[in-house]
């Protein structure tokens, strides 16, 4: 039985607490956006050590950029607790409309509440809250993102067609509580059930980094010397693996396949090289969607509560002739 933190539990009396707070209070309806030629945005960016954050805070500041917008930007360097600090900071310089990418689903309702009690409306990106405590077109506007159980869903359909009689995975998953290492796990894992043929010895999370990913690959290899796949929520974790491996004695794309998420011209270039197998791309470019619904809401046009990015599929059939797009 694991063992929860006093961090993790006192996040989760905080966003109860302000759940508890909205419903008496009564928030009926999400806070307006005044149309007006210039504004002024935050965007809270969960953190910037990797590939696809930094593009997607890049490409937050370039639209803006170039809409002549005052953009506000925290980077909440893996803490959700300073996140939730961030948002706050935001209020209190009277931002316009918040951009938020929350680190985990439960810990960032808090910050979804204020902004709303604070009349700001927020906008979610990439990664979702938890549905049963604050709802889009309720509590914030919308989510753009990515459907991350489509994107675990279709790794796991390739790996059906393509596995070559390999079939003992390990499982390398994303932040513990965020949505997309829930979503990609239960789309992976329905899928592969659904597959037969299949068996996860093991599934733990590397917390979307490489290093870490390296380290807990090396482990579970150890620990499962029969695993012949290895899937990983990201690129970065996909990337620690192939290090794993090798380290292992083993050739990636050989001995071991190995799947990913995101799409990152890295991990695009490993499927030329054969060291992945394939990679189910996640649009980090949020900017001009981003302001593009914004303008929308501004403007009173009906936002639907998700509008889901399209997402490319890179294998050796077409890696090579897509890497250049690739981010």
């Amino acid at each position: 039985m694991s063992t929860i933190s006093r961090r993790t539990f006192m996040l989760a009396a905080t966003a109860m607490g302000a759940i508890a707070l909205a419903g008496s209070i009564a928030y009926a309806e999400l806070p307006a956006l005044a149309k007006k030629d210039t504004y002024k945005v935050g965007f809270a960016q969960t953190e910037s050590n990797n590939p696809w954050r930094i593009a997607q805070t890049n490409s937050m500041k370039s639209e803006a950029e170039k809409l002549g917008y005052q953009l506000v930007y925290t980077d909440a360097a893996g803490s959700a607790a300073k996140q939730v600090a961030d948002v706050n900071s935001m209020i209190a310089q009277g931002v316009d409309v918040i951009f938020l990418a929350p680190r985990e689903e439960k810990p960032l309702i808090p910050a979804v509440m204020a902004a709303k009690k604070a009349g700001i409306p927020v906008i979610l990106l990439d990664r979702n809250v938890d549905q049963s405590l604050a709802k889009a077109g309720e509590d914030y506007v919308t989510f753009i993102g990515s459907d991350f159980i489509a994107e675990g869903k279709r790794v796991a359909e390739w790996l059906a067609k393509n596995a070559n009689g390999k079939s003992k995975i390990i499982e390398l998953e994303g932040t513990t509580g965020s949505s997309p290492a829930n979503d990609r796990k239960k789309g992976f894992d329905e899928a592969i059930a659904a597959a037969g043929g299949f068996e996860i010895l093991a599934s733990q999370t590397g917390d979307f980094a490489r290093d870490k990913g390296r380290q807990v690959a090396e482990a579970l290899l150890q620990a499962h010397p029969d695993a012949d796949i290895i899937y990983a929520h990201n690129d970065e974790m996909a990337i620690g693996a192939i290090a794993a491996i090798e380290a292992a004695g083993k050739v990636p794309g050989k001995d071991i396949l190995v799947l990913s998420i995101d799409g990152g011209k890295e991990a695009v270039q490993a499927v030329i090289d054969g060291t992945i197998a394939v990679v189910v791309e996640c649009n980090p470019r949020f900017g001009p969607k981003g302001f593009e619904i914004m303008q929308k809401y501004a403007a009173g046009e009906k936002i639907e509560p998700k509008v889901i990015n399209d997402d490319k599929l890179y294998d050796s059939s077409n890696a090579a002739a897509e890497l250049a797009t690739a981010y």
